[in-house]
């Protein structure tokens, strides 16, 4: 390399600090549309701020969950589809924040790439913001790294951190017992596991990204981008009505691990398999890989993406709650002696 007549420039090395500016400014009022009560100040500090009381909390205790949205980041850079894959990463983040019966307040984001693409890197943030929107909670700040030469041409990665709160002595789960009604929330998809899976029984097709999907409508690539449904507001309707116990997110782990991280030792969760349809999507994965069904239930939300555990005499009276708040409420199933999961009927 030459050595440039008035010297090296930091953009010379990659970094273009003009561009993280510009982008700053680009995404501000994104993060302007996110604001809620309790948010302080907007983008640009060292730190972000945030007012608890502003928020009507009198004696809070915080929640934190930290998570990505795995190699389905793969299909978004390869498809250029990036404007949902912020959506996801939301999701991850607060629908685990919900499950210990916390609301979601704020919300932070790291974005690394080897060169900062603007346009690409608003869209991504966009779609944070419009994550935060749906969920309720404010997206307070975030990390842009350029790091040359640490990522190939065209890839990024992306951290979320939600930051959340409830009244001491309201947390979850609590009181489950044998007897409570499961219910299941029905997914938008896949969501944001399982994607090396998904992405090797693609290879295993023969098929493209812009192919037609074969398990329903538009390009194979957009239809597996279809991002986490977000169940916060609803859930939290639901919990404040009274009787919801416990609430498990479907995510890695399946349906055959995450239920039972919410039940006291001696509870298990017997579900039924046939209370609800394998989506499309599950049953082309199962059968162009020849996938068994206990792996499927391990490896996937298998279309439900939260679980509830409630208590049997309120059970009508949640499940009507959440399919006026929109969700498609799946009877799947009660709580019993035992351990783990119970299954019986059939999924595939």
């Amino acid at each position: 390399m030459t050595m440039p007549k008035n010297g090296l420039t930091y953009a010379d090395a990659g970094v273009d600090i003009d561009a993280g500016n510009a982008l700053v400014e680009r995404i501000k009022p994104a993060a302007k549309r996110t604001g809620r009560a309790g948010t302080i100040s907007g983008l640009g500090g060292f730190g972000a701020l945030f007012d608890l009381r502003a928020a009507g909390y009198e004696d809070p205790i915080l929640v934190a969950a930290t998570d990505g949205v795995g190699t389905k980041l793969r299909i978004a850079i390869d498809t250029g589809n990036v404007d949902t894959i912020g959506i996801d990463l939301v999701a991850m983040c607060v629908n685990d924040l919900v499950c210990q019966g916390a609301e979601p307040l704020f919300f932070l984001d790291y974005f690394a790439t080897g060169k900062l693409d603007v346009d690409q890197a608003a869209r991504i943030v966009e779609g944070i913001a419009e994550g935060c929107v749906q969920s309720g909670c404010a997206l307070i700040g975030g990390e842009t790294a350029e790091m040359p030469g640490m990522y190939h041409r065209g890839d990024f990665d992306l951290a979320g951190f939600a930051v959340g709160a409830m009244e001491r002595g309201a947390d979850l789960p609590k009181g489950v017992a044998e007897g409570d009604v499961l219910l299941g929330l029905c997914s938008s998809g896949v969501h944001s596991n399982g994607y090396s899976f998904v992405r090797k029984v693609v290879e295993l097709s023969g098929l493209g990204w812009s192919a037609a999907a074969p398990f329903g409508e538009g390009r194979l690539g957009t239809a597996l981008l279809a991002p986490t449904r977000l169940y916060v507001k609803p859930v939290l309707k639901a919990v404040r009505a009274g009787g919801v116990h416990a609430l498990a997110h479907i995510t890695g782990g399946g349906l055959t691990e995450n239920p039972p991280r919410v039940l006291p030792e001696g509870l298990a969760c017997e579900i039924d398999l046939s209370a609800w349809r394998l989506p499309p999507v599950f049953r082309w994965l199962a059968e162009t890989a020849g996938m068994s069904e206990a792996e499927m239930l391990k490896t996937f939300n298998c279309g439900i993406g939260m679980m509830l555990a409630v208590a049997a005499d309120r059970a009508d009276d949640i499940a009507a709650l959440l399919s006026a708040e929109g969700e498609a409420v799946v009877p799947m199933g009660r709580v019993v002696r035992g351990e783990g999961v119970v299954y019986s009927g059939r999924l595939l």
